[in-house]
């Protein structure tokens, strides 16, 4: 049908040499994946096949993208993993029953959260028999849910025989952005000539040389059209397409016609092909010998197009009449039954205006793809259906329905372009209209600041009349999404500024009275809050009241409830969350190594599901450690992401006031606690007060410190609790002086988890005796600071300890050796979780790793610890800490 591959491939000696050095890795058991980037027809598929020649002993699987397929969930997964799926039952059950459910052979919803780690089990189970090479053509067309997923493959093949090679257009295949690339560039001219026929006129060569581009396929069809044409400008892809339509001009009608069915079906099948053909009495023998003889299709076991262009060509070159007609003679031999959302999609294309009854079926589709967790595929039919839809109310329902369905599936420029076709009838509609733009404002970058707020605010005050209670759910929707993309400052004031009046308090009615009555009217209520089941619905605002009252206990049983619910229902969001807060917590009680083990996990499932991770455990981290240089690196970061305001900057200013005390920086930390409380976040406001009066006291500014300190007594005194109370203390005593308040503080804070907060205390307290000249009083609070602050991990604040210890003339014991000071983060959290018992599949479970990435990563851990057990790895203290957590 074409110039062979060995043709194709003249001038591509640095591409096949690459190729050829990924395959010699993966061999040796070096993973690896690579994009091939590059125009339609500029070789990519020909490198492919190199690639396919070259991995003797592999095994070869391989799948495509599809136009016609793009909105099948994990189609163009399940054809590559095919091949392979004998090797299913080698997979642990729940991730067995991931991909079961995602390829269709089993019922239920798929958990995209397990079916990247399953195909991965998958592949790995494969290539324990001989090396595995994944070729994966025209992947600028695959569904969005088999592009996470190989995206997700390629990450981390790096431990298994495992080659992957795409090939994809530029720009860009999205998922696939970030993978190593090369790009394909077209020939030089003198390879380029070397392709054209030797008897072709001297000046038509020149001409065809120069307009193909050094495109390969351009340089094989060009000269087929003819040479004597005016020179075309238009795009390389674009002229190639041209000539193949140039291919269809003398065809008989019949031919055409099989041509277009057959460029109407994305399967390829023949059993559906020959059927349709018939039903429009072809003569199937003439049309199938006559449509061969163009080179455009190969008609044999499958139907097969000679290039994506070809198809596309085919396909445009229709009038809509015939396009119709191929559609609908499809729909009528497609099985109902057996492929109902085919069917029905062809019916759809068929039809030549509205049509209820299709509108109807293509809304069942998309909840049938709904449940498969096929969201791009369920926006995809319910925008058809609302086209399709004769009564204007059903035709915005259904547009609607297709936005929030785009943005559920990432797509939020598409739910966005959606959303300007969408004429709402009632305020209902108009209030589901700006709570979708509102989503959208918050997850596109630059927009969730401004107008996010103010749109979600603005759909919650359109059902103040009509629906109250709706009304102030939407209002706390906005104030909960604002804090989980740390965007909360300034949307609390509007929403308790216009939300409606309750039935029942709740807890929107508790935080206007934290507003305008203070803590010790407002917390009363709180704690109602917290204390019934309301809090479950809005986690991240529960999570900031428990921390508002300084209750570490409350927080942690929310967190608890976070990381059991986010496990059990196997939802990213809360067990992310859940992490985060995990971290967070570890970071106030000085388990460090938790912190870490959890910040790692964490970015592994907001890697695996294509999200940014939670920065603001890493800066409550950062700051803690008290390493300066990585610390104002990270700060540095942080501040670029958060652009100069939200809760992120907030938490940059609270890292910074606590490593500028740590360091007795004391201007630098005044400036950063004061700018942190001015701020008013829920929890970092009031966290920034005892940093606020510290550095304010140790730089002389009284007022500051006078001020800061009222606010935090009337914090610590509404809640009671003993952590608040000993920190308001120990402030007290920076401010007074006096003795009796920073033994109060001690007191308190022997009861509270918050480790370094109590050895603060005493560090305070040891540092005003050694002012006061009581030099052997001061030891001993010195020493447990020095002690705790060591053990926790805590180095800034430990060096001002040892310090104090110096000056007095006793000398600080040496630094304690962390475990998480050798490792890496991942390192660290695969070493917490051996050390309580899990499998190296249990670890590549939670990691979303393999679990020969696992025990590679393993052997690196024993060799930096100079163990050679995970026996010995549950000996150490700081690792074993937690109990056994199965999958």
């Amino acid at each position: 049908m074409q110039t062979s591959a060995r043709d194709v491939l003249v001038g591509r000696q640095a591409e096949t040499r690459r190729l050829d050095e990924l395959l010699g890795a993966a061999r040796a058991g070096r993973g690896d994946a690579l994009v091939l980037r590059g125009e339609a027809g500029i070789g990519k598929s020909a490198l492919l096949a190199h690639a396919r020649r070259a991995a003797s002993g592999f095994r070869v699987i391989d799948a495509s993208g599809s136009e016609f397929e793009m909105d099948l969930p994990f189609a163009a997964l399940h054809r590559l993993c095919v091949p392979v799926l004998a090797h299913l039952d080698d997979l642990p059950g729940r991730r067995r029953e991931a991909l079961e459910i995602a390829f269709g052979l089993a019922t239920g919803t798929p958990d995209p959260f397990r079916v990247g780690l399953a195909a991965l089990e998958l592949l790995a189970a494969a290539a324990r028999e001989r090396p595995l090479l994944c070729l994966v053509d025209d992947a600028h067309w695959l569904d969005v849910g088999s592009s996470k997923a190989v995206a997700f493959l390629a990450r981390r093949v790096a431990a298994e025989p495992v080659a992957m090679v795409f090939a994809t257009r530029s720009p860009g295949a999205g998922e696939l952005d970030d993978l190593q690339g090369l790009a394909v560039e077209g020939l030089r001219d003198a390879d380029a000539r070397s392709l054209l026929p030797a008897s072709l006129d001297e000046q038509v060569r020149d001409r065809t040389v120069a307009e193909a581009r050094g495109n390969p396929l351009a340089l094989l069809e060009l000269p087929r059209s003819g040479g004597f044409a005016p020179p075309d400008l238009s795009s390389v892809p674009g002229r190639i397409e041209l000539g193949f339509q140039a291919r269809l001009a003398d065809l008989p009608v019949e031919a055409r016609m099989l041509l277009t069915i057959a460029s109407a079906d994305p399967t390829g099948d023949p059993g559906l092909l020959w059927p349709a053909a018939r039903a429009l009495g072809l003569d199937v023998p003439s049309a199938s010998a006559a449509a061969a003889a163009t080179e455009l299709v190969e008609l044999t076991t499958r139907v097969r197009f000679c290039h994506p262009l070809a198809r596309s060509a085919v396909y445009r070159a229709a009038s809509m009449d015939e396009r119709r007609t191929a559609h609908r003679v499809l729909a009528d031999v497609t099985d109902p039954v057996a492929d109902p959302d085919r069917r029905v999609w062809h019916r759809a294309q068929a039809s030549t205006g509205p049509d209820d009854d299709v509108a109807a079926e293509l809304a069942r589709s998309a909840a049938r793809a709904r449940s498969r967790g096929g969201m791009a595929a369920a926006a995809a039919f319910l925008e058809r259906a609302a086209a399709l839809s004769l009564a204007p109310d059903r035709r915005t329902e259904l547009a609607l329905a297709a936005a929030a369905a785009k943005l559920d599936a990432g797509d939020a420029d598409t739910a966005a372009a959606l959303l300007t076709t969408v004429v709402a009838m009632d305020e209902r509609q108009h209030a589901q209209a700006d709570s979708l733009r509102g989503r959208i404002a918050f997850v596109r970058p630059g927009d969730g600041d401004g107008d996010g707020p103010m749109l979600m605010l603005r759909a919650a005050q359109r059902l103040s009349s009509v629906d109250p209670e709706r009304s102030r759910e939407c209002f706390l929707d906005a104030l909960e999404m604002s804090l989980v993309v740390g965007r909360a400052s300034g949307v609390q004031d509007m929403v308790l500024a216009a939300a409606p009046t309750p039935h029942s308090p709740d807890i929107l009615s508790a935080l206007a009275l934290l507003r305008t009555d203070g803590h010790r009217t407002a917390v009363p209520l709180i704690r109602a809050v917290l204390d019934g089941p309301q809090w479950t619905r809005r986690p991240a605002l529960a999570v900031m009241l428990a921390s508002e009252l300084w209750d570490p206990h409350t927080h942690a049983a929310i967190v608890e409830w976070l990381m059991k619910t986010g496990r059990e229902s196997g939802s990213p969001f809360l067990l992310r969350l859940g992490l985060a807060q995990t971290a967070s917590q570890a970071v106030f009680t000085g388990d460090l190594g938790q912190a870490i083990a959890a910040i790692a996990e964490e970015e592994a499932i907001a890697d695996a599901t294509d999200v940014p991770p939670f920065l603001y455990p890493r800066l409550q981290l950062a700051a803690m450690r008290g390493h300066r240089a990585e610390a104002l690196a990270l700060f540095e970061s942080a501040t670029a992401t958060a652009r100069g305001a939200g809760q992120l900057i907030a938490n940059v200013h609270w890292a910074q006031a606590v490593l500028h005390n740590g360091s007795a920086d004391y201007p630098a930390a005044f400036t950063a606690a004061r700018q942190a409380a001015a701020d008013g976040d829920l929890f970092l406001a009031g966290l920034a007060l005892p940093e606020l009066v510290e550095a304010a006291v140790r730089s002389g500014r009284p007022d500051a410190a006078a001020e800061a300190l009222a606010s935090l007594t009337e914090r610590a005194q509404a809640s009671g609790t003993a952590t608040g109370l000993g920190v308001a203390a120990y402030a007290r005593g920076l401010v007074t002086g006096e003795e009796e308040h920073y033994r109060s503080a001690i007191e308190h804070l022997e009861e509270s988890p918050l480790v370094p907060y109590r050895a603060r205390a005493h560090l305070l307290y040891g540092e005003w005796l050694r002012r006061e000249g009581r030099r052997r009083d001061c030891r001993r609070p010195l020493r447990t600071a020095h002690e705790l602050l060591t053990k926790a991990g805590v180095e800034a604040f430990a060096r001002r300890a040892a310090t104090e210890l110096r000056v007095t003339g006793e000398k600080a014991r040496s630094r304690s050796d962390h475990t998480y000071d050798q490792l890496t983060m991942q390192e660290m959290s695969i070493a917490r979780l051996v050390a309580t018992g899990a499998t190296s599949n249990e670890v590549a479970a939670r990691l979303f790793i393999s679990p020969r990435t696992v025990d590679a990563h393993l052997r690196n851990i024993f060799r930096k610890l100079g163990i050679s057990s995970r026996r010995q790895l549950r000996d150490r203290p700081d690792l074993n800490t937690g109990p056994r957590t199965q999958d």
